[in-house]
């Protein structure tokens, strides 16, 4: 990865990866825990992400939170990015909430998304 991409998702599974990928219109390095994540490969990413605008992009259910106050207390400096409840699984969002979660933490996303809320009501 360049120095341009300076901004960096984590995200639990690939398919949150594929539907971010898909939403998203700025250079963004994706990485997927896979749903848990161990100490070295945590180290490992505070490494990596020292010096890169961090998301955290998990779902909204046990697991997900339980990976959010891991990334707070190794990631301080990561800004949090949160779905409806009602959804629970990032890979389950409609797109459009996911575009609206995006831009709202200054993530540029192809704009279509968002007018498909009109559409979708």
């Amino acid at each position: 990865m360049d120095d341009v991409n300076k901004k960096v998702i984590i995200v639990e599974g690939t398919s949150d990866k594929r539907k971010i990928e898909a939403i998203i219109n700025e250079p963004v390095e994706i990485i997927c825990t896979n749903g848990t994540i161990s100490i070295s490969k945590m180290d490992e990413l505070v490494d990596q992400l020292y010096d890169k605008e961090v998301f955290i992009l998990v779902d909204a259910d046990d697991a997900g939170e339980k990976l959010r106050k891991l990334f707070k207390r190794e990631f301080p400096e990561a800004e949090h990015i949160y779905i409806d409840r009602m959804y629970r699984e990032v890979a389950a969002a409609p797109s459009r909430h996911l575009a609206t979660v995006l831009l709202s933490a200054n993530i540029d996303v192809n704009m279509i998304y968002l007018e498909q809320y009109k559409s979708e009501g």
